[in-house]
Formats: structure tokens, sequence, C-alpha cells
């Protein structure tokens, strides 16, 4: 098995970034590279229920060749330093709301101590400072709504860790630009058949018109439907909606009140009675939408909930509802065909890991390609199934994470602070968190898509209790934690003074 052809089934944010990846990757403008052919229903746009990213997405820009300002431009981008989370600990209470920050930026660690034991000594003593603003200076941006970076930054880098937002459509016609560049041929037509070989692998496909299309390796980007490795090559789903209950969004696009209207520099997660909504600044719209479980409210209370969330600028602006099923392959590699985004598995676009594993997938196909042999290619599959899965598996901890650890008391919110319906390991992980600060030694890291200190972000921004008592004899270099903390903030004063506001900053991208 020598072959070099690649047929992506599906366009979209999934197979056209994985075209534009691969092509770049595998050199497909060169005669000896791989011949990537991409071939898209259509009538079927990018569905776009999540509009942000994962700082990952900066690297994978960079990979394509592209300029940081043509992708914004082209793409109505915007910068994210993290997701600001609001009333998810408790209801808000005669005006005053719950909230905490999980930034993209590390936690100060001086000479690779953790700070966190003594950020949690303080707090037990009546310190209210939160924990992101103790430990990094983004909070502190974007509460003033300041950009990560400067003009005069290099291309995908800056000061602060950050990531975007974007609308998805735009996105996608951005990357299908990129590709074709890079030598994807591009083929408009409704995939109608699946032949296989004796062996079981997809020979090719039928496409009406379009004839029949050969390939070595299939991956297949056709989303919720997954044509090849659901319809074809039947890989089972497994649902996690007993751990994550939520299988509808309701989506609007709203307009700001004026045109130079500050842009939030983050997403801003709500929390509501059944489910939470997203707030994502553009350059032009927000994009809103209410994520939900329909075993906890309907479709018209739902709605109700948005359009009290977005008030008057939703007036005469439809709502689109969109329902999934929460879950992934157990198998994503099959044969001489793998899936690739919402065809691998889709979560809720809380802490926007959709594009992310979109990248993953697509790092690791180029890794192994071409696939010399077939027990090369075998075994190359037997990798990333494990590596995908064991990702996809630690990512519904690390989200029901933000569920579970909740004080408010609607029955939505009530059945996820049941332990039963925790996964074990984490279960495991918060018995001992407990009593001892978050360690890496609680993490695999290769299969992991979240950091420790994100665990700390959730956790200790929820207020989780920690009784340090037994081991409190352990940390005491107390007046060396204060003197750090009072290092951030200064630092964090003056990073004000350099970096611009985020419009500013985003319309000086846009004029480039």
């Amino acid at each position: 098995m020598t072959g070099n052809r690649i047929v992506i089934v599906g366009g979209g944010t999934a197979g056209w970034l994985t075209a534009a990846y691969l092509a770049k990757r595998l050199g497909a403008d060169r005669p000896d590279g791989a011949k990537i052919t991409l071939i898209e229903a259509p009538d079927i746009g990018a569905i776009g229920v999540g509009e942000g990213t994962f700082p990952t997405i900066r690297a994978t820009l960079a990979e394509l060749g592209v300029s940081e300002a043509r992708f914004l431009r082209e793409s109505s981008a915007t910068f994210k330093q993290g997701v600001r989370f609001v009333d998810w600990e408790r209801r808000s209470e005669s005006g005053k709301s719950s909230e905490y920050f999980h930034p993209f930026n590390l936690p100060l660690r001086p000479n690779g101590r953790d700070l966190s034991p003594y950020w949690l000594l303080d707090h037990q003593a009546g310190a209210t400072l939160p924990f992101a603003d103790a430990v990094t200076t983004q909070g502190t941006l974007i509460a003033e709504g300041r950009a990560p970076k400067r003009l005069e930054d290099p291309d995908f880098q800056g000061p602060m860790n950050y990531a975007y937002h974007f609308d998805a459509a735009r996105f996608a016609d951005f990357l299908r630009g990129v590709a074709v560049e890079a030598g994807v041929t591009h083929l408009k037509g409704k995939v109608d058949g699946v032949t296989r070989d004796m062996r079981g692998d997809i020979a090719s496909i039928s496409a009406g018109e379009l004839g029949t299309i050969e390939g070595d390796l299939f991956v297949d980007c056709s989303g919720f439907r997954a044509l090849l490795i659901g319809e074809a090559l039947g890989a089972p789903f497994k649902r996690v909606d007993d751990v994550l209950f939520n299988d509808r969004a309701l989506a609007i696009q709203v307009p700001y009140e004026t045109p130079d209207a500050p842009i939030n520099p983050y997403t801003l997660a709500t929390a509501h009675e059944a489910g939470w909504t997203w707030d994502i600044g553009l350059d032009s719209r927000r994009g809103v939408g209410y994520v939900f479980s329909s075993r906890h409210t309907d479709e018209a209370r739902a709605e109700e909930v948005l359009r009290g969330y977005v008030g008057k600028a939703g007036d005469g602006v439809n709502a689109r509802l969109l329902k999934f099923q929460t879950g992934y392959r157990e198998r994503q590699w099959i044969g001489n065909c793998v899936a690739v985004g919402l065809s691998a598995g889709f979560f809720e676009p809380l802490e926007s890991t959709g594009i992310m594993l979109i990248e993953v997938a697509a790092t690791m196909v180029a890794e192994v390609f071409p696939l010399r042999d077939r027990a090369a290619r075998d075994a190359a599959a037997r990798t990333f199934n494990a590596a995908m899965v064991g990702r996809f598996e630690r990512i519904v901890s690390f989200l029901k994470l933000h569920y579970c650890l909740t004080k408010r008391d609607e029955p939505y919110w009530r059945d996820n602070a049941d332990p039963a319906t925790w996964p074990e390991a984490l279960r495991d992980l918060l018995a001992q968190w407990k009593h001892r600060p978050v360690s890496r030694f609680d993490f695999l890291v290769d299969l992991e898509t979240f950091l420790p200190s994100s665990y700390q972000y959730i956790l200790y921004g929820m207020n989780a209790a920690t009784d340090f008592a037994p081991v409190e004899g352990r940390y005491d270099e107390g007046a060396m934690a204060r003197q750090n903390f009072a290092k951030v903030a200064e630092a964090a004063r003056e990073a004000l003074k350099h970096l611009p506001p985020h419009r500013q900053l985003v319309e000086a991208y846009y004029g480039r």
C-alpha cells in the first residue's frame, strides 16, 4: 500500500482545515506530493455552533503559511483570551453574580513552585482575590477590554496567550482558498454510494455526475451523518449524555448597539436554569446561543431564556435550533478511513474543543502518511484510535467539572451535582482534591487537551472546598507566595499601559 491519494468527503471547517493542513504538510502542490481531493455537497453550509477556538489554532495557521491579518480579515475574526463564567456556582442574587475567569495564560510558577496551595491557605483565611487574578495578569486585562498583543508584535505571537473568535462560514471560505492555493482539488457533488473491496476497505465513492472517485485514504468530514465511518463502516457511537446532558442549542446573531462598541476579548458563558449561553464578539455582531438539555426544559422556554438574555438586540432576528447527540465514535479510524470533526464526535461548545480536535486529528494523519503497507496502516489506526478516544474521554471529565461543583438548586443543576452522573476518574480526582492541590501527576499529558492549570482555574473559580489542615505545615513559604502575588498585580498594571483596546487592534489588523 503505497498510494498517496487522499479523498476528503465533506467541507465546512473540518474538511477544509484538514485539506489545507494536509496539503501544506504533504506537499500537494509538488509532483511527488499527496494528491488531495475534497468533495462537498453544494447545498450544505457550515453548522457554526461554536465560533471559538483554542490557542493551538495559532500554530496551525502559521503552518498554513498565511498572515495573521489575512486570516483575521477574511474570517471576521477577533481575539479570545479565555472564558468568563457567570452564575455557574450560584444564581445571581440582588443583582450580584458569581463569576470567575479561565484564562489562556499559565499561572506564574516562580522557580517552578506551584502557588495554588498558598492561594488556598490565604483563601481559607478570608482573602477574596480570585485565583486567576492572583496568578496571572490576564484577568485584569480582559476586565479592561484589552487585546492580547500589539500591532507590531510578530504574527501569531504576543505578550498574552490567545486564540480567536470568528464567523464559521467565513472561516471555512478562507480555508477553502488556502487549500486550493496549496494544490487541493475541489469537487462539488453529493456522495451517493460507497464501494468496498474484498478486504472491507473503501475502494471508491460515487457522486452522481462526478462518477467514481478512487482513493488510498478516505477522510470522513461529512458531519453528524458520518457517511463513511458510520453508515458504510459501522463504527459504534458512544453516547455520553448520561454525563453531559445538553443536546440542543438555539443560536442567534445580534448587532452591536453602536458600530464602535467594545468587543469582549473572551467568550462570555452565562449559566441559566437548564443550560448556559455563549456570547462571542465579532467585529460587527455578537454570536449568542443557548445550550440546553431537552430533558430539563422545552424549546419554547429555551427561546424565552435566550431572548431574555439578548434583550431588544434580538427583536426581529430569527433563532436557529440545532439538535445534537453528545459522544464520539469508539473507532475513528477503520481500514483506510479516518473520521475528523463531527463525524468523529461532538461536545457542546463549552471550552471550544471542536476545532482543536480537528487540528489534533489532521496533525496525526500527516505524521503517519504515506502509509507504506497494510501493517503500518493498521498500526497507525490503532495508535490514532487510542489517542483520540483517550482525548475524548478526558474532555468529558473536564467539561463535567464545570457543572458538578455548582450550588444552584434547579433540577438541571442538581442532576449535574449528583456524583452518580460523574465519570469515575473525575470522582477520584475530586475526592483527592478536597485535601491536596491539583498535581501534574493526576494527568497523562499526551492524552490531555487541558493542562493541570485549567483544572485549577475551574476548581478554584467554583470555590471547591479544600481542607489543608492535615498538610498545612508543608507550605511554609507564604511570604514568598505573597510577594509573587504582588508581582502579578504590578505586571498587570504595567501591561495595561502597553496593550491597546481590543476593537482598536482588530480594526488595525483589518486595515493592513
